[in-house]
């Protein structure tokens, strides 16, 4: 009897474990997704993967996940959340304004949001690419 249990319990781990790893689960637009995007009200929106305590901000490259920016603050208090600002405003020659951090603040996952109003989407993807050096 309990062979017969055991047997059982294997088969449905087996079941439930490939249900989860189907690629069937993902949907399409999450693939498609890029980084630097607007949204519906036309701002646009830039997904930051940030890596906070680093010597010096610097962009690291552009993923399909997001925009990797080094921050020379530590992940305390809002600082580097401060300095990821005022950085991207400097890289992007906006106003400190025209930038704001829209989701993420206790997330090393972020997105900015900046005014569809002071730039264009191919402008900031040109500055930021400038910055890497590509």
């Amino acid at each position: 009897m309990r062979r017969i249990y055991q047997s059982s319990f294997q088969a449905m781990s087996k079941n439930k474990r490939n249900k989860f790893n189907s690629p069937a689960l993902v949907s399409k637009s999450e693939k498609a997704e890029e980084p630097i995007r607007l949204d519906k009200d036309g701002n646009i929106c830039v997904r930051i993967l940030a890596k906070p305590g680093a010597k010096q901000n610097f962009i690291t490259d552009i993923s399909i996940e997001g925009v990797g920016i080094q921050i020379a603050a530590p992940p305390s208090e809002g600082e580097a959340n401060a300095e990821l600002v005022k950085y991207l405003s400097k890289v992007l020659r906006l106003r400190k304004s025209d930038v704001v951090l829209d989701k993420g603040s206790r997330s090393r996952n972020k997105i900015v949001l900046i005014n569809k109003d002071s730039t264009s989407i191919d402008v900031v993807k040109e500055l930021i690419q400038k910055e890497i050096g590509m």
